[in-house]
């Protein structure tokens, strides 16, 4: 396999530090690494796919989450292979990538992902003290307000540093819940990532001025490549400075 297009930032990455010379296009997006040079194929919602087909590619790699599926049926009807992940866990994520890497892409298993399943091995064995877990609030988006709901790969990774999602129980993996409801939740904190909206010391904790605020890092919460290795530590001493 020797020419790829990723239209998922994290999977980007992932081939990037694993085989940077496989990449020949990826999303306006796909920010890591910093000095990544290719083909720029527009957004993971909206990609160009005459530019994509142009590139002739031999592999796209996409997400059943960020990518729509009319996108990636019609670059299937343009003849080309199109790998898609589904990742609701942490260990969907490892298994995935162990999967994209060698059996789609013709990799050997890279350093990189052994670091980071060690990285949360390692993690999994500081177990949260009893009584420790706080419960959260964990908005993704604002105008309206949305928040982290079942069966998402964030509230995994939160789950695991002992943070408990307030809507890991609602039907929905991305609920609008009004602000007025998520103010009356009792929770310990609110979690504010930097994406996929930016929320910031200025534009989020003020929503809600009686909780303690961890604002967080988007990558490191919602990306499953890489960055994964030092996502634990990063993470916890994010959580741990609750403005």
């Amino acid at each position: 396999m020797r020419r790829i297009v990723s239209l998922v930032p994290s999977l980007t990455e992932a081939v990037a530090a694993s085989e940077p010379g496989l990449l020949v296009g990826a999303t306006q997006w796909c920010t890591h690494p910093a000095d990544l040079d290719v083909e720029r194929i527009g957004g993971t919602k909206n990609p160009d796919i005459e530019r994509i087909v142009a590139l002739r590619p031999d592999l796209v790699l996409a997400n059943e989450e960020e990518n729509r599926a009319p996108d990636l049926a019609a670059l299937r009807e343009a003849g080309l292979p199109v790998w898609v992940t589904e990742i609701r866990t942490l260990d969907e994520a490892f298994h995935s990538l162990h999967r994209m890497l060698i059996l789609a892409c013709g990799l050997p298993r890279p350093e990189w992902l052994d670091e980071a399943e060690a990285a949360w091995t390692a993690a999994a064995t500081e177990s949260v003290p009893a009584g420790a877990t706080r419960r959260a609030l964990v908005p993704i988006w604002r105008r309206p307000w949305m928040v982290l709901g079942r069966d998402t790969f964030a509230g995994d990774v939160l789950r695991r540093l002992g943070i408990e999602n307030c809507y890991a129980a609602h039907p929905e993996r991305y609920p609008k819940i009004p602000l007025a409801e998520l103010q009356a939740q009792q929770a310990d904190l609110v979690v504010l990532p930097d994406e996929p909206y930016a929320f910031s010391l200025e534009d989020g904790p003020e929503a809600f001025p009686d909780l303690p605020a961890a604002l967080v890092s988007g990558r490191h919460l919602t990306w499953y490549g890489p960055s994964l290795a030092e996502a634990p530590s990063v993470l916890l001493n994010q959580l741990a400075v609750a403005h």
